[in-house]
């Protein structure tokens, strides 16, 4: 028996190492809601291949999910601050790279956030077209990227469990 636990001690082992060294990037992002008139609007960006969708990039070195997903919403957006809230889940998808004709994969972890303040600026100089806050009844009919839904679907759920500052007070 002891040489069936050790094999499948290995076997996680070499599963986890493999499974975390299969991306080749990873980013963070954030579904930042706001209330507004009474009601909840998520913040969507118009990206630079004319596609709406969530705010993300790349985790720097040093830093952790957390810290990159806040750092990129207000740089590509223009946000002064968003208050985190807790993780939405992670997207994983391929593409192309252009310069290397070659598959890669991504990873990118998305967290709840909300602004409170603060007017809209894209991010030109990183492709940012537009930003919009839109409705929750509006936000599926806009987004052009099938592969966030589930979390945004999460952070619909939440916003619809609780006021704002008990959302946002439990994560403290």
């Amino acid at each position: 028996s002891d040489i069936a636990s050790f094999n499948c001690v290995e076997l996680l082992e070499s599963f986890r190492v493999d499974t975390f060294g299969s991306y080749d990037e990873y980013s963070a992002g954030g579904v930042v809601v706001r209330w507004m008139e009474d009601a909840v609007h998520f913040l969507l960006i118009l990206d630079s291949y004319g596609k709406w969708g969530l705010p993300k990039g790349h985790i720097e070195s040093g830093e952790n999910n957390r810290d990159a997903a806040v750092r990129e919403v207000i740089e590509e957006t223009g946000l002064p601050e968003v208050t985190l809230g807790q993780t939405l889940g992670s997207v994983d998808w391929s593409y192309l790279c252009s310069q290397t004709s070659k598959s890669k994969k991504k990873c990118c972890e998305y967290f709840l956030m909300r602004a409170v303040k603060g007017s809209l600026t894209p991010q030109v100089s990183e492709g940012i077209q537009d930003c919009r806050w839109v409705s929750m009844s509006e936000v599926f009919q806009i987004l052009d990227y099938d592969n966030v839904r589930t979390e945004i679907e999460r952070a619909v759920e939440i916003v619809k469990s609780g006021s704002p500052n008990e959302i946002f007070e439990k994560e403290g």
